[in-house]
């Protein structure tokens, strides 16, 4: 009898970890996906993890995410660190919609694209760096004039609706 358990189990767990692993099919049409959103520069990036300069670590809750459409970004990122020069009540800080006024993009590269562009939102000059990786993660390194640096880890969006969004 628990023979007949154990190997039920021992079955049960083989056919459910060969249902979550996606087709093959699948996982070209995933890239195929990203690559086009890359190109036509309308992706969406959210963030599930910070790592502030001075501080360790952290896991972020809630739905803060940088987000490209073509000529424009918007950012919605929290921000813990040093600033040097800042507007009375804190500024904007990395929360706005603006224009990109550089944007480059490096090409695939030993399995990952790295992405510069930088933005002026009238109360600070922004590089962003990110880099993306083939599996759809993304690294974000946020370099402003006037604060700290601070960067980011999160999952690429391919959806249409959410690049618009």
């Amino acid at each position: 009898m628990k023979r007949l358990i154990c190997l039920s189990l021992l079955l049960l767990a083989a056919f459910g970890c060969a249902v979550l692993k996606p087709s093959p099919e699948e996982e070209a049409a995933a890239k195929q996906r990203l690559e086009q959103c890359l190109n036509e520069q309308k992706f969406r990036i959210e963030i599930d993890y910070m790592m502030p300069r001075r501080s360790s670590g952290r896991s972020v809750t809630g739905t803060y995410s940088l987000s490209v459409d073509g000529s424009d970004i918007r950012s919605n990122l929290p921000y813990f660190g040093v600033a040097y020069s800042i507007p009375y009540g804190g500024g904007k800080v990395l929360t706005f919609e603006d224009k990109i006024d550089r944007y480059s993009d490096s090409g695939w590269r030993k399995g990952r694209r790295i992405i510069s562009l930088l933005t002026d939102n009238e109360e600070d000059v922004i590089v962003y760096t990110i880099t993306v990786f083939e599996d759809g993660t993304a690294d974000i390194s946020v370099h402003p004039r006037n604060r700290e640096d601070i960067s980011y880890r999160g999952k690429i969006h391919t959806d249409k609706s959410l690049s618009e969004n």
